[in-house]
């Protein structure tokens, strides 16, 4: 079991980060605010959460150790893989998460691409009691970069919510809509606007 990685940050989209450690690249499935955590670093530290099966070997990595935390116990309800719980905690922030579910707000966490009324109930009934113990105070991101939306900015935005799983032509739709509306969101706001509206 891999713990975190630690080394340089190669290459980095709202979905993916590349990181090299001692000659090798892993290419590791972020969230959003681990995109913002680690956007502009060169060497990086990252906690991982390691997927092996038949069909699959694949990471995730996280930029503390809370937001992992929370992502274990996402996964850890019945019908939440990994790339759902990744959507989830893109979604949201760690602290904003737990919020939701502490207060039982099933409304804004079905608002999230593939999380039906009964997922959102399930989520909120098994984590409830669980995530009291946890301190995410300090893990709240602050999103905005003040970069005006642009061409590169919609294809970075477009590209992430592919990498989540999302039909190409529904991802651009959303997307050019949310750049008229919100002409100097950044690609990050622009992902967490789409999330709720896919």
């Amino acid at each position: 079991m891999i713990e975190y990685l630690r080394g340089e940050l190669v290459e980095i989209t709202p979905a993916t980060a590349i990181i090299e450690c001692c000659g090798v690249g892993y290419e590791t499935g972020i969230t959003l605010n681990t995109y913002s955590a680690l956007q502009g670093k060169k060497e990086v530290k990252v906690y991982i959460y390691e997927v092996i099966r038949e069909d699959t070997h694949q990471l995730f990595a996280f930029h503390n150790k809370e937001e992992r935390e929370l992502f274990l116990l996402l996964i850890s309800v019945s019908g939440i893989g990994g790339n759902t719980a990744r959507t989830i905690l893109s979604a949201f922030t760690t602290s904003e998460l737990c919020e939701i579910i502490a207060s039982g707000n099933e409304t804004i966490l079905k608002s999230v691409k593939g999380i039906g009324l009964k997922t959102a109930q399930r989520i909120i009934v098994d984590l409830k009691d669980k995530i009291k113990g946890i301190s995410f105070g300090s893990t709240n991101i602050s999103i905005g970069t003040n970069i005006a939306a642009s061409s590169e900015t919609a294809e970075a935005a477009i590209s992430a919510l592919v990498m989540l799983g999302f039909p190409n032509s529904a991802a651009s739709k959303v997307v050019q809509n949310i750049i008229k509306s919100e002409p100097t969101a950044t690609v990050e706001q622009i992902i967490k606007l789409a999330l709720k509206q896919l």
